[in-house]
């Protein structure tokens, strides 16, 4: 049994010992999946904190804004925004590159401390694609340079876009997209003579546009307000107000009547007109508020009151007078005078003041009236009128019959009574 027992064990031994390097290839297997699996963990973790691109310029991205306009070129001058982002920022890109674009991608650029965005003097920069410049309590836009915004949602609780022109240099913009909401949408800059020239050509604005900015002009857009627009609007633009959305939409100034043609008739219609009245007759009207006026040609409308004079004295006097009819040209005309008669800085006259309409006035024919029957004379009795006598041939004829008359019934009356006697 000794011996039994003993190769028993001998071979417990050896397969032992033939396990242990299968149990360690396994151990070491394990060991080496988990620091694999650790070595991508980590790195991936790591990712995950680290801050991510914001901008980017050509095929290259940048943690801000700010370092990509330090990065353009000539040959690529647009900075794209990868992700929302919350930045003040300057645009002084390289000595050689004078202008740049920023394409907002879809996304915010939101100010930190400071206005959004500011462009120093002799700077470019022009704004495109959807997205947003928030300024919040800041302004979204200083400018001192040249700005050319076609597209973007620009939002602020202050002032929304400040401009300045002094002696040396003068901001210069020009805004035909996007969509802008502030207390105030334009003002100047604290060290400003002047606004600069500044130019609106379509977009959508809610909010006020002062008085007094002495070289904003108004081309194209949509308004929420129309105080103190009127100044600014284009030569031959004016506002209409749409009905939708309570806006009042810039377009070309036109002139409409509503009674184009109108007549005048004895009664209450057939009296003198005024410029004032002429229009009111015939419903003329511009298409929209601007600084012009409406003026009716005053040799046609002095012609015009001629004739309705001629037809009152027609009719006071008991005449015929024959139908007439007057054309009169109303055009619109620039104002370049305040109420008061003094001249007004910031109307700017205009060289095309052609727009005009004509309206046609017609006086229908008055017909003489017939003579009436004389009344009789006060105090004096009527004299009586006298029977009228019958013809002398017809008396005769009417006394021959009543006389045959008589003898026929005298003759009747003396047979009657000769047989009667006689019976």
């Amino acid at each position: 049994m000794y011996k039994h027992e003993k190769q028993a064990v001998e071979r417990l031994q050896s397969n032992h010992i033939h396990m242990l390097p299968t149990l360690s290839t396994a151990i070491i297997a394990l060991f080496l999946i988990i620091s694999l699996s650790g070595t991508m963990l980590f790195p991936m973790m790591a990712f995950a904190d680290e801050p991510q691109p914001v901008a980017q310029v050509g095929n290259t991205t940048y943690m801000s804004v700010q370092d990509a306009i330090g990065h353009t070129s000539m040959k690529n001058n647009t900075v794209t925004l990868l992700t929302d982002t919350t930045e003040s920022i300057t645009i002084t890109p390289p000595k050689v590159v004078r202008g740049i674009t920023l394409e907002l991608n879809g996304h915010a650029l939101n100010a930190s401390n400071t206005t959004a965005i500011t462009i120093p003097a002799n700077m470019q920069l022009t704004i495109t694609g959807s997205g947003m410049v928030v300024g919040g309590d800041n302004p979204a836009i200083d400018c001192r340079g040249a700005l050319r915004i076609q597209g973007g949602n620009f939002t602020s609780n202050t002032t929304l876009m400040r401009f300045a022109e002094t002696g040396s240099t003068s901001a210069e913009a020009s805004i035909s997209a996007g969509t802008f909401t502030a207390p105030t949408l334009i003002g100047m800059l604290d060290d400003a003579e002047h606004l600069g020239y500044v130019s609106i050509r379509g977009g959508e604005y809610h909010g006020a546009i002062p008085a007094g900015l002495d070289t904003l002009v108004l081309m194209g857009g949509s308004f929420s307000t129309t105080e103190n627009l009127t100044p600014y609007l284009a030569d031959m633009a004016g506002l209409i107000p749409d009905s939708g959305d309570g806006m009042f939409n810039i377009s070309e100034l036109a002139i409409s009547s509503d009674y184009p043609t109108v007549a005048l008739e004895q009664g209450s219609t057939l009296q003198k007109l005024t410029n004032d009245s002429l229009l009111d007759l015939t419903g003329t009207k511009l298409n929209g508020i601007s600084d012009y006026r409406l003026v009716a040609d005053a040799e046609q409308l002095q012609a015009l009151n001629k004739q309705i004079e001629l037809a009152l004295q027609a009719v006071a006097e008991r005449k015929a007078f024959d139908a007439v009819s007057q054309t009169v040209t109303i055009t619109a005309t620039r104002n370049a005078e305040t109420a008061d008669g003094e001249a007004d800085p910031q109307f700017r006259t205009s060289g095309h003041d052609e727009i005009s309409t004509q309206v046609t006035v017609n006086i229908k024919s008055i017909a003489k009236p017939e003579e009436p029957d004389k009344p009789d004379e006060p105090g004096k009795p009527a004299e009586p009128k006298q029977p009228d006598m019958p013809r002398t041939g017809s008396a005769i004829q009417a006394l021959a019959v009543a006389s045959l008359l008589l003898l026929v019934a005298a003759a009747v009356c003396a047979f009657v009574t000769s047989r009667l006697r006689s019976s």
